[in-house]
């Protein structure tokens, strides 16, 4: 589904730009008319329900969506608050209320529209469309719906927001506040001039170790044995004779047979099935032209259709129906289909749509893999399945034998012919610096820091650490948490201790010079003067910088004082403040767009909430409570 995402980004927006929050437009079309299950139902919209399936299925499509674009970096935690539950609720009530209001009004999207953007998306290629529908878990039909649905909600979100617009002189006065600049001068104290005149005493450093006691304290910690169990520990256990594949092979030939496939294009005159004779008459005859036009240029097929077929899903990709499958089509359409030769052109076939022409573009006859052909594959697949039975089977062993003979690991190596090896230094939490190692899976730290195993040295379960990967352990000895003696971290402190000495005297002396400037206005001591505006970067400290621009300039000259942290003090002389001699006129207009934009979704914030309490949207249940993400 994501790599369809990926290759239709222009289609997706019309899925993805709609609502408040735009990931669950996929919820909701197929069972908008649904009644539900009042027993299961956790909301209701003018009068429909809204399921707890559905609202866990929205969770689940939220999920997934975030998971493909952050990758190694998606943290599924941040949808499991009750926060991220209520809110993806929120927006399956609001889709529905807007969803009813649509219907009420009457919006639709013509087919010429549709057309058009399915020309702009697929190229002319029909299978592409198809796999859109595919990937969503539709029909053809139900894409159409779906699209023409969304796209009409586009469209009333579009014209709620463009009536939105920036008040000039708002607008004005951020621009101006944003162009603002200002001339600075900088004086630091550094913290290392100020380090010769500490003097760390014995009782300072006893103070910092007795207030900071946290800083010096290490954790519990445990050395143990474990065992690990995965997949490759059964692979030499199981094997695939000749005898098995031949036997598959005969038991499942049809699964090795490739059925004929017909990839055809038509051309449609449109008649309806209760249409006046006369009518029908016209549209035959046009037909009839057509054909005999494409008697005499059967190339020109494509290019025909594309001008004169009236089947808006398919004249633009040059009448291509994609590759056929039985019962897609009508009768008649379906009948002629497979009457054809490659190539060859039909004459005019009448259905209960109108009259068509129609031909056969590609044909590939039926076709089976030899037993030979299929003998890899079919080694691989029973070898699959064996070893999922086997591991399953050793893995219940594990777990038994690890059960029983609890008070060593040695019986259940033995028995599987598993290592056991030794680890460490664990602690409760897992180590950032041993990555993915299975020891350090929280699951399995947990269980060997449980009560069972620390009082009673017993076995931990066989734990999942990874994909089929079981781990169990032992604790061998448990070192409680202490506080490290003060003689061994005594260097660290005087350290410590000297350099938060020198940060004080470095602030004093920073914050003295600011009272004598302020008293004398004398800039004596500070550096060159710098410009510091809001769109340029900073010449100096990105907090001094903040700062700065944050200070009050009613009076110049204005003194900032600012501690740098790692650095020492920094103390700024603000002289002038000024509007950019030129301003940049395309960043203002898009600063008065993004103004008018936040007072668009304001507006159309205020819409929602105003077509929710239409609909008497009411709550059912406690969703961030009873949500379920799994």
């Amino acid at each position: 589904m994501f790599e369809f995402i990926r290759t239709h980004k222009r289609l997706m927006q019309i899925f993805l730009m709609l609502l408040i929050v735009p990931s669950f437009v996929f919820v909701g079309v197929s069972s908008y008319g649904n009644k539900g299950d009042d027993a299961n139902a956790v909301a209701s919209v003018d009068g429909q329900k809204i399921t707890q399936q559905e609202w866990e299925q929205a969770q689940r499509q939220q999920m997934d969506r975030y998971r493909e674009m952050y990758g190694a970096q998606f943290d599924q935690k941040m949808f499991e608050t009750p926060e991220a539950k209520q809110a993806i609720l929120d927006n399956l009530i609001a889709e529905r209320a807007l969803g009813g209001e649509i219907a009420r009004n009457h919006l639709t999207i013509t087919d010429a529209t549709l057309a058009k953007l399915y020309a702009e998306q697929f190229k002319g290629d029909v299978n592409q469309y198809k796999a859109a529908a595919a990937s969503l878990g539709l029909t053809t039909t139900g894409l159409d719906a779906r699209v023409r649905r969304d796209m009409a909600m586009q469209q009333l979100s579009g014209a709620v927001q463009s009536t939105a617009f920036a008040p000039r002189s708002v607008a004005t006065r951020l621009s101006d506040i944003n162009d603002q600049e200002r001339e600075v001068q900088e004086l630091l104290f550094p913290t290392a001039d100020f380090t010769a005149q500490v003097k760390v005493t014995d009782a300072m450093v006893k103070a910092y170790y007795e207030k900071n006691a946290a800083l010096f304290l290490v954790p519990e910690q445990v050395k143990a044995e474990y065992v690990l169990f995965t997949p490759e520990m059964v692979e030499g256990q199981v094997s695939v004779t000749d005898a098995e594949i031949a036997d598959f092979y005969g038991k499942n030939t049809a699964r090795f047979t490739t059925p004929e496939q017909r990839i055809a294009s038509h051309i449609l005159i449109n008649a309806k099935k209760d249409a006046p004779a006369a009518e029908k008459t016209a549209a035959r005859a046009k037909a009839e032209a057509i054909l005999a036009q494409l008697r005499k240029n059967p190339a020109e097929f494509a290019t025909i259709a594309k001008a004169q077929s009236q089947d808006p899903g398919s004249a633009e990709l040059g009448g291509d129906l994609g590759a056929v499958e039985k019962g897609a089509f009508v009768k008649p359409v379906e009948e002629a289909i497979y009457s054809l030769k490659q190539g060859e052109i039909s004459g005019v076939v009448e259905s209960e749509y109108g009259f068509h022409v129609i031909t056969v573009t590609a044909l590939k006859p039926v076709s089976t893999k030899t037993a030979d052909q299929a003998k890899e594959e079919i080694a691989a697949e029973l070898k699959k399945q064996k070893l999922s039975k086997k591991y399953s089977e050793l893995a219940e062993a594990f777990g038994n034998t690890l059960y029983e003979q609890s008070d060593s690991l040695k019986p259940a190596a033995d028995k599987l012919k598993l290592q056991v090896q030794t680890i460490d230094n664990l602690t409760r939490k897992p180590a950032p610096a041993l990555a993915a190692a299975p020891y350090n899976n929280p699951k399995f730290l947990a269980a060997l820091f449980s009560d069972d195993s620390l009082k009673n040295k017993r076995n931990t379960e066989a734990v999942q650490a990874g994909p089929n990967t079981l781990i169990a352990g032992r604790i061998v000895e448990f070192r409680p948490a202490a506080k490290r003696p003060l003689l061994e971290v005594d260097a660290v402190i005087r350290q410590r201790v000297a350099l938060e000495e020198a940060a004080r005297l470095a602030v004093k002396a920073g914050e003295a010079k600011i009272a004598a400037a302020k008293a004398s206005g004398d800039a004596t001591g500070f550096g060159e003067a710098k410009t510091v505006s809001r769109t340029k970067q900073p010449p100096f400290n990105s907090t001094a910088a903040i700062a700065v621009l944050k200070a009050d300039v009613s009076k110049l000259p204005a003194y900032v004082g600012v501690e740098l942290p790692g650095q020492g003090y920094g103390v700024y002389r603000i002289g002038k403040v000024a509007q950019a001699a030129t301003p940049d006129a395309a960043r203002r207009q898009s600063e008065v767009d993004q103004i008018a934009d936040a007072i668009g979704q304001q507006d159309m914030y205020g819409y929602i909430q105003a077509v929710k309490q239409k609909a008497k949207v009411k709550l059912l249940t406690k969703p961030a409570v009873q949500a379920s993400t799994q």
